[in-house]
Protein backbone atom coordinates (compact mmCIF):
# COMPACT_ATOMS: atom_id res chain seq x y z
CA UNK A 1 0.00 0.00 0.00
CA UNK A 2 1.32 3.42 -0.44
CA UNK A 3 -0.21 6.45 0.72
CA UNK A 4 -1.10 9.51 -2.28
CA UNK A 5 -1.80 13.00 -0.14
CA UNK A 6 -4.16 14.81 -2.59
CA UNK A 7 -5.38 18.31 -2.55
CA UNK A 8 -8.21 19.25 -5.32
CA UNK A 9 -9.78 23.17 -5.97
CA UNK A 10 -13.27 23.73 -7.68
CA UNK A 11 -15.58 25.68 -8.05
CA UNK A 12 -18.60 24.73 -6.47
CA UNK A 13 -19.11 22.45 -3.01
CA UNK A 14 -20.07 18.96 -4.83
CA UNK A 15 -18.91 17.22 -7.89
CA UNK A 16 -21.51 17.02 -10.99
CA UNK A 17 -23.04 20.48 -9.89
CA UNK A 18 -20.21 21.96 -9.96
CA UNK A 19 -16.24 21.10 -11.10
CA UNK A 20 -12.92 20.25 -9.80
CA UNK A 21 -10.85 22.73 -11.61
CA UNK A 22 -7.33 21.32 -10.53
CA UNK A 23 -6.21 18.69 -8.10
CA UNK A 24 -3.17 17.92 -7.34
CA UNK A 25 -0.94 13.74 -5.55
CA UNK A 26 2.16 13.23 -3.92
CA UNK A 27 3.35 10.13 -3.68
CA UNK A 28 4.36 10.15 0.67
CA UNK A 29 8.08 9.00 0.44
CA UNK A 30 10.99 10.70 1.51
CA UNK A 31 11.83 12.65 -1.10
CA UNK A 32 8.41 13.61 -2.02
CA UNK A 33 9.64 14.23 -5.86
CA UNK A 34 6.93 12.19 -6.96
CA UNK A 35 3.89 14.47 -7.89
CA UNK A 36 1.00 14.78 -10.47
CA UNK A 37 -0.93 17.88 -11.03
CA UNK A 38 -3.91 17.79 -13.34
CA UNK A 39 -6.34 20.98 -14.73
CA UNK A 40 -9.81 19.91 -15.39
CA UNK A 41 -12.18 22.04 -17.79
CA UNK A 42 -15.59 22.56 -15.94
CA UNK A 43 -18.13 19.68 -16.27
CA UNK A 44 -21.12 22.13 -15.48
CA UNK A 45 -21.88 25.33 -16.17
CA UNK A 46 -22.76 26.40 -12.68
CA UNK A 47 -19.68 28.22 -10.34
CA UNK A 48 -19.49 30.22 -7.74
CA UNK A 49 -17.35 33.00 -7.90
CA UNK A 50 -15.58 32.99 -4.19
CA UNK A 51 -15.00 28.86 -4.71
CA UNK A 52 -13.33 29.98 -8.06
CA UNK A 53 -11.12 32.64 -6.91
CA UNK A 54 -9.81 30.09 -4.22
CA UNK A 55 -8.17 29.17 -7.01
CA UNK A 56 -6.49 31.68 -8.41
CA UNK A 57 -8.06 31.08 -11.98
CA UNK A 58 -10.40 33.05 -13.91
CA UNK A 59 -14.15 31.04 -15.56
CA UNK A 60 -12.35 31.72 -19.31
CA UNK A 61 -9.13 30.30 -17.69
CA UNK A 62 -10.43 26.93 -16.51
CA UNK A 63 -12.78 26.89 -20.13
CA UNK A 64 -9.12 26.37 -21.57
CA UNK A 65 -7.78 23.48 -19.28
CA UNK A 66 -8.11 19.66 -20.66
CA UNK A 67 -11.16 17.57 -21.40
CA UNK A 68 -11.22 15.43 -17.46
CA UNK A 69 -11.26 11.89 -18.81
CA UNK A 70 -8.31 12.75 -20.62
CA UNK A 71 -6.41 14.30 -17.34
CA UNK A 72 -7.96 11.42 -15.17
CA UNK A 73 -6.71 8.68 -17.36
CA UNK A 74 -3.44 9.93 -16.92
CA UNK A 75 -3.75 10.33 -13.27
CA UNK A 76 -4.93 6.68 -13.60
CA UNK A 77 -1.63 6.05 -15.12
CA UNK A 78 0.42 7.76 -12.95
CA UNK A 79 -0.61 5.70 -9.87
CA UNK A 80 -0.15 2.62 -11.55
CA UNK A 81 3.58 3.93 -12.83
CA UNK A 82 4.17 4.87 -9.19
CA UNK A 83 2.18 2.79 -6.38
CA UNK A 84 2.62 -0.74 -5.54
CA UNK A 85 -0.52 -2.07 -4.45
CA UNK A 86 -3.81 -0.40 -3.52
CA UNK A 87 -3.18 3.38 -3.36
CA UNK A 88 -4.30 5.13 -0.03
CA UNK A 89 -6.13 8.47 -0.86
CA UNK A 90 -5.14 10.73 2.33
CA UNK A 91 -6.07 14.32 2.30
CA UNK A 92 -6.07 17.60 4.66
CA UNK A 93 -9.92 17.36 3.78
CA UNK A 94 -10.79 14.43 2.41
CA UNK A 95 -14.45 14.70 2.66
CA UNK A 96 -14.59 17.33 0.10
CA UNK A 97 -11.12 16.07 -1.66
CA UNK A 98 -12.16 12.45 -2.21
CA UNK A 99 -15.53 12.93 -3.37
CA UNK A 100 -14.43 14.70 -6.36
CA UNK A 101 -11.70 12.45 -7.28
CA UNK A 102 -13.74 9.66 -6.89
CA UNK A 103 -16.89 11.02 -8.73
CA UNK A 104 -14.62 12.10 -11.67
CA UNK A 105 -12.66 8.76 -11.82
CA UNK A 106 -15.94 7.07 -11.86
CA UNK A 107 -17.96 9.09 -13.82
CA UNK A 108 -14.98 9.74 -16.62
CA UNK A 109 -13.18 5.79 -16.42
CA UNK A 110 -15.95 3.74 -14.50
CA UNK A 111 -13.37 2.98 -11.48
CA UNK A 112 -11.59 4.70 -8.52
CA UNK A 113 -8.04 3.35 -8.08
CA UNK A 114 -8.46 4.66 -4.73
CA UNK A 115 -11.38 2.18 -3.61
CA UNK A 116 -14.28 3.58 -1.55
CA UNK A 117 -11.44 4.87 1.57
CA UNK A 118 -9.91 8.09 2.58
CA UNK A 119 -7.83 9.37 5.41
CA UNK A 120 -7.84 12.41 7.43
CA UNK A 121 -4.93 14.19 8.34
CA UNK A 122 -6.45 16.54 10.54
CA UNK A 123 -7.82 13.63 12.33
CA UNK A 124 -4.86 11.52 11.83
CA UNK A 125 -3.22 14.21 13.78
CA UNK A 126 -5.80 15.00 16.98
CA UNK A 127 -5.40 10.63 17.32
CA UNK A 128 -1.65 10.79 17.71
CA UNK A 129 -1.88 13.92 20.22
CA UNK A 130 -4.84 13.32 21.50
CA UNK A 131 -6.54 16.30 21.42
CA UNK A 132 -9.17 17.01 18.64
CA UNK A 133 -8.53 20.81 19.24
CA UNK A 134 -5.42 20.53 17.84
CA UNK A 135 -4.11 20.92 14.29
CA UNK A 136 -1.44 19.39 12.17
CA UNK A 137 -0.25 22.88 9.80
CA UNK A 138 2.05 23.86 11.99
CA UNK A 139 4.03 21.09 10.34
CA UNK A 140 4.27 21.78 7.00
CA UNK A 141 6.88 23.00 5.10
CA UNK A 142 6.26 24.04 1.94
CA UNK A 143 3.53 27.22 2.28
CA UNK A 144 0.16 26.59 1.25
CA UNK A 145 -0.99 28.39 -1.76
CA UNK A 146 -4.22 27.32 -3.24
CA UNK A 147 -1.49 25.70 -5.66
CA UNK A 148 -2.93 21.73 -5.05
CA UNK A 149 0.70 20.16 -5.80
CA UNK A 150 2.29 22.83 -2.89
CA UNK A 151 -0.62 21.87 -0.67
CA UNK A 152 -0.52 18.29 -1.08
CA UNK A 153 3.37 18.34 -0.61
CA UNK A 154 3.00 20.26 2.78
CA UNK A 155 0.51 17.86 3.97
CA UNK A 156 2.31 15.39 3.00
CA UNK A 157 5.63 16.43 4.36
CA UNK A 158 3.40 16.61 7.88
CA UNK A 159 2.46 13.31 7.63
CA UNK A 160 6.60 12.79 7.24
CA UNK A 161 7.13 14.39 10.36
CA UNK A 162 4.10 12.26 12.14
CA UNK A 163 5.89 8.99 11.35
CA UNK A 164 9.61 10.51 12.27
CA UNK A 165 8.14 12.19 15.53
CA UNK A 166 5.43 10.27 17.10
CA UNK A 167 6.05 6.72 15.32
CA UNK A 168 3.16 6.66 12.80
CA UNK A 169 3.35 3.16 11.09
CA UNK A 170 3.14 4.29 7.33
CA UNK A 171 4.45 2.00 4.44
CA UNK A 172 6.56 4.10 2.66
Amino acid sequence: MSYVMMDIEADGPNPGDYSMLCFGAVLVEPALSKTFYGQLRPVSDRWIPEALAVSGFTREQTLQFAEPEGVMRKFGAWLNEHVSGQPMFISDNNGFDWQFINWYFHHFTGANPFGFSSTNLGSLYKGLVRDVRQNFKHLRQTPHTHNPVDDAKGNAEALLVLKEQFGLKIPL
